[in-house]
């Protein structure tokens, strides 16, 4: 059973590259310099799309947060107050959306409430994130599939009851499920990679992964386990001011684990035996008995 999804100009699944996703986030601190150094990072890394996050503050920051004062690049504010700092308008969308076209790469983002997907759908996005926060939001979800675009969702800190929910109320006609743990950093013992496995055995869409530990060996991994499309957050330097900054892949970082899954993804094979002409010489040279 072969697993595809069209996600702009791109197959997404079995036999497929891989799909990389350097997640901007808000790793640009409300700042469209920033962004655009992040999304020319992306391109020189070898990413196949840059993801962003779409909010609506005063709905998606809990009252008893809205208040809570915050030491931030901007001084000691609220949350709510520095939530807004972190959003773009739609001029700076536009921005971010010709600096992408610019450098030839697509983009999309995570939407965390119904007036950021009315939002976003001027842009004629490629696809939609559910973040895995809001995996329980039936509403947001409905609103999402109403759209007609690929959904790609990430299931952190879900139960499998509410993931297998999430999918039934999506379908998986235009679906990638990301396997995630949303933890910032998290401990490898807890990125439980095999349930790459455990969802490719349960859903016939394409089954990515969202990393966000230290270091890039389990991103691999997770491609030697059949991820089709990874995503992982992206910095030009993991000691600037942000909560996702530490849990992030620096330029240079970002570039070899690009190579890295490229070159496992050479390495992987059909799975049939075969005796390579290389081997020939040292089989003539080797063994004694003929089989």
């Amino acid at each position: 059973m072969a697993r595809l999804q069209q996600i702009g100009d791109r197959r997404v699944g079995d036999g497929q590259p891989t799909y990389v996703v350097a997640e901007i986030g808000i790793n640009h601190n409300g700042d469209l310099a920033t962004a655009a150094r992040l999304i020319d990072a992306a391109v020189e890394a070898g990413a196949d799309a840059v993801k962003f996050q779409k909010r609506t503050p005063e709905l998606c920051v809990p009252a008893e947060q809205r208040d809570q004062m915050r030491d931030t690049p901007w001084g000691y504010i609220t949350y709510l107050e520095y939530r807004y700092k972190m959003e773009f308008d739609e001029a700076g969308y536009r921005a971010i959306e010709a600096k992408c076209r610019e450098r030839g790469i697509a983009w999309f983002v995570s939407v965390w409430d119904i007036p950021s997907v009315e939002f976003m759908e001027a842009f004629d996005p490629i696809c939609y994130k559910v973040p895995s926060a809001a995996l329980t939001d039936r509403e947001l979800i409905q609103s999402l599939k109403a759209t007609g675009r690929p959904i790609v969702l990430s299931t952190g800190m879900s139960t499998m009851q509410q993931i297998e929910q999430a999918v039934k109320l999506v379908g998986t006609e235009r679906l990638v499920i990301t396997h995630a743990t949303s933890t910032y950093p998290c401990e490898p013992e807890e990125l439980n990679l095999r349930m790459i496995t455990t969802l490719r055995e349960r859903h016939p869409c394409p089954i990515g992964y969202s990393g966000h530990e230290v270091g890039l060996v389990p991103t691999v991994a997770a491609v030697a386990l059949g991820a089709c499309l990874v995503e992982r957050h992206i910095t030009l330097d993991r000691a600037m001011w942000g909560s996702d900054q530490a849990a992030s892949v620096e330029p240079g970082g970002f570039e070899r684990l690009v190579k890295y899954i490229r070159v496992v993804e050479g390495a992987l094979g059909d799975g049939e035996k075969r005796v390579y002409p290389s081997e020939m010489a040292s089989m003539r040279r080797l063994r004694r008995v003929a089989g």
